[in-house]
């Protein structure tokens, strides 16, 4: 019963979570461009906006949803439920905040889904527990890679990367980043069933949770402003999916396929969501004016 619980959070917490995410970048639309040099301005800028303050509240209670899944739900089988969520991004893009989703994005999300839950459901994995053991070096090694590759998407142009898709980078860089938070919080759940809340405030990961989810607050606001919504929204939430299921298997131990078809399915998976990522963006010469439409668009919700 705990499982299924754990998977019911993980719905409601993937609805709640692109329901956040189109009202902050609405918000973010409307304030002077993020500057992490000047973090507090910068927050403050960013909770004038009515909207973006509405999205933050939203992702908060989705945030709540998502740790009380991982407690209570295998991260992989997490993971299967959120990746399920992709597509409901375009659904609540044209259905409720009117915003025009292209049919090359429209697949682009259908193989982002379809990719992420093959990927997850090919890993075999228990439904005994919620197996929140780790690997310490495992897990050091882990976290600090993708510091790495998170600093790196954040530079972009800076290390030759084209200046017109930076806003997708930075949605990339908020997805790693999300995912080292959330792999951090996995971890958190375990010393929390053996040594309670005293283990959770003296351990380190409690402020690797707490650095990883600043830098990608800062990340994701700055990607909703420079890139397409439904875009930035997608690669976000593949970006923290690809993260975590890696964590299921690199630090928590989750079993890789024991047979050919399940290794061979696995490679298929991970092309549908490399091939997703290349067609989720809108094209150069449209992206300007979609996101144009999109902020005007968001503000005001139509009719389902």
């Amino acid at each position: 019963m705990t499982i299924q619980l754990g998977i019911l959070l993980a719905l409601v917490c993937a609805f709640v979570s692109n329901l956040g995410f189109f009202f902050k970048h609405r918000g973010a639309c409307e304030c002077t461009k993020v500057d992490i040099r000047h973090p507090f301005r910068t927050t403050k800028s960013l909770y004038s906006s009515k909207w973006f303050a509405i999205g933050m509240a939203i992702a908060t209670s989705a945030w709540i949803f998502h740790v009380a899944a991982l407690a209570m739900a295998p991260i992989s089988v997490v993971q299967v439920v959120l990746a399920g969520g992709v597509v409901m991004i375009g659904v609540m893009a044209q259905r409720l905040f009117g915003v025009e989703v292209g049919n090359r994005q429209w697949w682009g999300l259908a193989l982002t889904c379809a990719g992420l839950i093959l990927l997850a459901v090919t890993f075999p994995h228990s439904t005994e527990s919620a197996h929140s053991t780790f690997n310490t070096p495992a897990m050091i090694a882990f976290e600090a890679g993708l510091f790495g590759i998170g600093g790196l998407l954040i530079m972009g142009p800076r290390v030759g990367a084209p200046a017109h898709h930076h806003g997708v980078m930075l949605g990339a860089a908020a997805g790693v980043l999300f995912g080292v938070s959330d792999v951090a919080i996995k971890a958190l759940t375990g010393i929390a069933g053996h040594e309670g809340i005293v283990g959770i405030a003296t351990s380190p990961w409690l402020f690797v949770t707490i650095g990883a989810s600043v830098a990608a607050f800062f990340s994701s606001a700055r990607g909703l402003q420079d890139g397409d919504a439904v875009s930035v929204i997608a690669i976000t939430g593949t970006a923290a999916n690809i993260t975590t299921i890696a964590a299921g298997i690199i630090v928590f131990g989750d079993p890789l396929p024991g047979t050919t078809l399940g290794i061979v399915l696995q490679a298929v998976a991970f092309l549908l969501v490399i091939v997703a990522s290349a067609m989720t963006p809108a094209p150069k010469g449209a992206a300007a004016g979609k996101g144009s439409r999109a902020r005007a668009a968001i503000g005001a919700p139509v009719a389902a």
